[in-house]
């Protein structure tokens, strides 16, 4: 179907934004990159993987038999910075954890060079489509990868965004579940943790109430990254949306850089308990549901990827045990699922540390809560085929 109003303003506010920067790793990569690719360069204010780095500290599983659904995650080929499906796997394989599936969240790859703006979105969905379809094969071992799909759509285009929606939903052969649209915003420059930082506002908009409104009637989700600071919009949102199922990601942005002290120095600041109460006021509505982790990203201000060594899995659960109790102490286990935000946090955590640190916090719960945040919850939300 053709698009048949205009896009609106934030596709035009993404175009206009430079990709051109080059990205903190691999800077000869660029320079020697074939002159008929176009991979794309992305200035990221996350710090790139150090393999030799992270290899410093190597855990075995401490629970391979919990199922576990990877609520959080992307897939890219960016100049200086591939990660695909085998790259994934790899990193699922060697940690010896047990995860059965996979979320997979968009992060503007893979997009369509032409055709209406408003859908070359559905390029990414392709993209990820074919990669689940290689997972499924068995040649990378035994991850469903991509067993859901949330890809992006431009909900400033207000109701009609309903047939690029269907598009997407189209594209993704029935695992296409939900969009996600960047919103995390604020004024300060050092709080960014997007390539693109988003206009502010957007989730109080009436163009994104109506398109929100559209996702509800086809049955799909709305994943939202948003900062502390927002917290009471992702409210006013899921207010006026009752139907609609929201799944605030990493842990809803409790922030640690410019003028909010690191919980290294301060876990019991005014801010942090800001975001502990933005948290509570969230919890009171049903419709919400909460991902834990993101902790990699510097902006949580945990700084784990400055130390000599990357942490253990003791280091990090120390560190980030605060954060998850209010978290799961608001939402409680069947409304709260397990992140592992990579490539990104990759920068910062190995994959097997990260998933041994959630076991760690999680020791003392009984087996039924244990798998509501390692696997059930996201399952539930997502709609995973059974079995998943």
């Amino acid at each position: 179907m053709m698009l048949t109003t205009k896009p609106q303003p934030y596709d035009s506010f993404l175009a206009s934004c430079s990709t051109t920067q080059r990205n903190h790793q691999d800077s000869d990569d660029a320079a020697n990159e074939r002159p008929w690719r176009r991979r794309p360069v992305v200035d990221s204010p996350n710090p790139p993987p150090r393999p030799d780095w992270l290899t410093q500290v190597r855990e075995p599983s401490l629970a391979p038999d919990q199922k576990i659904v990877d609520a959080h995650h992307h897939l890219w080929d960016r100049r200086g910075f591939r990660y695909l499906l085998e790259e994934f796997t790899d990193d699922i394989g060697d940690s010896g954890h047990w995860v059965t599936a996979s979320i997979y969240i968009q992060c503007r790859t893979m997009y369509r060079a032409s055709g209406p703006e408003a859908y070359r979105s559905v390029g990414e969905i392709e993209f990820v489509r074919g990669l689940s379809a290689q997972s499924r094969s068995g040649h990378y071992g035994p991850t469903d990868v991509a067993t859901a799909i949330v890809g992006y759509a431009d909900l400033l285009m207000g109701a009609s965004v309903a047939p690029v929606l269907e598009a997407l939903m189209e594209a993704g052969g029935g695992r296409f579940r939900g969009v996600r649209m960047p919103v995390a915003a604020h004024p300060d420059p050092t709080v960014r943790s997007n390539p693109v930082p988003a206009p502010e506002g957007l989730m109080v908009s009436k163009p994104f109430v109506e398109a929100a409104r559209q996702l509800s009637r086809l049955g799909l989700s709305l994943d939202i990254w948003a900062y502390q600071t927002q917290l009471d919009e992702v409210a006013t949102l899921a207010r006026r949306l009752p139907e609609l199922t929201i799944v605030l990601d990493h842990a809803g942005g409790p922030l640690g850089v410019g003028s909010y002290p690191s919980p290294h120095s301060d876990h019991n600041s005014i801010h942090r308990q800001a975001w502990r109460d933005g948290l509570a006021r969230l919890a009171e509505l049903p419709n919400v549901m909460l991902k834990i982790g993101g902790f990699g990203m510097p902006i949580m201000g945990f700084s784990f990827n400055t130390g000599k060594t990357p942490p253990n899995s003791q280091h990090l659960a120390d560190a980030i045990a605060p954060d998850v109790d209010a978290c799961i102490e608001r939402f409680t286990p069947s409304r709260c699922m397990l992140e592992s935000n990579f490539p990104v946090d990759k920068g910062s955590i190995s994959y097997g540390v990260l998933w041994n640190a959630y076991h760690r916090l999680t020791a003392s719960w009984s087996q039924e809560e244990r798998n509501a945040v390692f696997h059930d919850t996201a399952t539930r939300v997502y709609r995973l085929p059974a079995g998943s």
